[in-house]
């Protein structure tokens, strides 16, 4: 690749650090269990240790990727980590879906993630007229099912945040 087509592709990808794109897996490498998306700026590898444990993928599926780094060390082009399994996809994904997140009315306050298993996400309101667990599961839970099914199954836990340790370990630690 040609010097400013770097710098382009590196811009890019630069911009969508730490966001939630859209891809297309493009090739399977059978000896590593990676995969090569295309995510629209260009074709990148996504490790296996990356994607959700599990996961399997078909050459034409389209998946979300979550970008957590873009380093310009590569030859051909800037080093780009893909992953499925990054708590932050999961904060993305949450934004994405629920407009009470994007209008900032509900704050995700902290995510814990045993990716493919897994998912404890604290939430909180600053407006005492909205439910923030009910915002984020949304009318008969169409929001977080939406999120579960790009995850492949995997459970999602929302409890309410508090600044009581006691009161929010309590209901972290309590069933879903």
């Amino acid at each position: 690749i040609r010097e400013a087509e770097r710098t382009n592709i590196m811009k890019e990808y630069e911009k969508k650090r730490e966001e939630v794109v859209p891809a297309v897996v493009t090739k399977l490498l059978e000896d590593t269990g990676d995969i090569v998306v295309d995510t629209g700026t260009s074709e990148t590898v996504m490790r296996h240790e990356e994607m959700i444990p599990g996961e399997h993928f078909e050459v034409g599926d389209r998946i979300k990727v979550f970008i957590t780094e873009v380093r310009r060390e590569g030859q051909v082009g800037p080093i780009v980590t893909l992953s499925r399994t990054h708590p932050g996809m999961i904060k993305r994904l949450m934004e994405l879906e629920i407009p009470e997140i994007q209008d900032g009315v509900v704050i995700i306050k902290g995510v814990a993630r045993e990716a493919g298993s897994r998912t404890k996400m604290a939430v909180w309101s600053n407006d005492a007229n909205v439910d923030p667990i009910g915002a984020c599961v949304g009318p008969r839970g169409q929001r977080v099912n939406n999120i579960v099914e790009e995850l492949r199954g995997e459970k999602i836990d929302i409890i309410k945040y508090s600044d009581d340790p006691a009161e929010f370990i309590a209901a972290a630690l309590a069933p879903a």
